[in-house]
């Protein structure tokens, strides 16, 4: 009777110990599928930010260019639900809303300025929210509010639009593995990057050619890049000189007229942050300001710059091309062979699988005048 219960008591250990195994296992198996829903990532402050893996409906507050490029890194903006006034503007008036029509459907009005309406935000339902790196008090509420918040940064690597373009991707390839695009968009713009040094680089200081990139532009101010923005990358990355490299502050930077005949730039690139066209600059349309006497003006070098996705003097996906036709339009006679719609082309086909026709290459390089509004109403 003894020996019959001990075996009857270890049967029953037995028991207890396998059901405990077998308990702990499946909690295993549900950490483990768990975690298998989710992706962390480390984004532009530094901060680890988990998200879930199956993102559907996505909210971009004030990084203006980010909805362009999410767009066409996924070759569709079906996930974009809602985005900023500024963003919107660009799209309504660029090819990006012919590609992808859809994205004229986010909603805008959740945000004014740097100002999120909380409440609208959450009737948008958002599984992830992107903000400017810069806006830390935003960063606190949505985090608060219980947002997977990335913050994305647009001067982390001193305005050096390449950089920012790759490492902007290298967060979205994190986020969105399936769309990995790391490898092909680094490869392709430091090529681009890379050749644009070789044939610059030999330029003499003395010879580099003065240039002034008109940022804002209205009948009652005039802004320009100092030597912290991106007016100075561009112009360093194509062998120029920024006029404005002199005034040190970040960003832009007002200008009076007395100060731009004194620089008397060789070019003026009009940036899609105002509606100028060459024109206005040739026919002094804008207020009462003068450029007649100003060097560019006299020899007809004023440009406006590109606007493909989004506007080009910002970091975006037409970086590369940028770059290119920057450094053409300074310096044509190194660039002669350039056929920047060829290279347009031969960019998005074999980077981002996107096939533009000659035309849709081309209205790159002549913007609408309302692309430069900064706001759809």
């Amino acid at each position: 009777m003894k020996k019959a219960k001990r075996v009857l008591a270890l049967l029953l250990c037995l028991v207890l110990i396998l059901s405990a195994v077998g308990c702990s296992a499946k909690k295993d198996d549900g950490k483990k599928s768990s975690d298998s829903e989710v992706v962390t990532v480390v984004d532009n402050n530094g901060n680890t930010v988990t998200v879930k893996k199956d993102i559907q409906r996505i909210v971009v507050c004030d990084i203006y260019p980010i909805p362009s490029v999410l767009a066409v890194f996924f070759d569709s903006a079906s996930k974009i639900v809602g985005m900023a006034q500024p963003s919107m503007a660009a799209a309504k008036n660029s090819l990006l809303s012919e590609l992808y029509p859809e994205i004229l459907n986010a909603e805008t009005g959740f945000i004014d300025g740097t100002t999120v309406n909380m409440e609208a935000l959450a009737a948008l339902n958002p599984d992830v929210v992107f903000y400017s790196s810069g806006n830390k008090e935003l960063g606190k509420q949505l985090t608060d509010a219980g947002y997977a918040a990335i913050a994305i940064s647009a001067n982390k690597w001193q305005y050096n639009a390449i950089e920012t373009l790759n490492n902007w991707i290298d967060l979205l390839s994190q986020l969105f593995p399936e769309n990995n695009k790391s490898e092909k968009v680094r490869t392709y713009s430091e090529s681009v990057y890379n050749m644009v040094q070789e044939r610059v680089s030999s330029i003499p200081d003395a010879e580099k050619a003065k240039v002034f990139f008109l940022f804002q532009y209205s009948a009652s101010n005039i802004s320009t890049s100092g030597n912290s923005f991106f007016g100075q990358w561009w112009a360093t990355a194509i062998g120029a000189k920024n006029v404005g490299e002199e005034l040190d502050s970040d960003k832009s930077t007002n200008v009076n007229m007395e100060q731009i005949y004194k620089w008397n730039p060789d070019f003026i690139f009009i940036t899609n942050f105002n509606t100028a066209k060459p024109d206005d600059i040739y026919n002094n349309t804008v207020g009462s300001f003068d450029w007649s006497g100003i060097k560019a003006v006299k020899d007809k070098n004023v440009y406006k710059m590109p606007l493909g996705m989004y506007r080009t003097y910002t970091a975006g996906v037409d970086t590369p091309i940028t770059l290119l036709w920057l450094a053409k339009a300074t310096y044509p006679e190194l660039f002669e062979d350039i056929d920047i719609t060829a290279k347009t082309k031969e960019y998005y086909g074999d980077v981002f699988g996107i096939t533009l026709t000659d035309e849709q290459s081309a209205r790159i390089f002549a913007p609408l005048t309302q692309a430069g509004k900064l706001s759809v109403k």
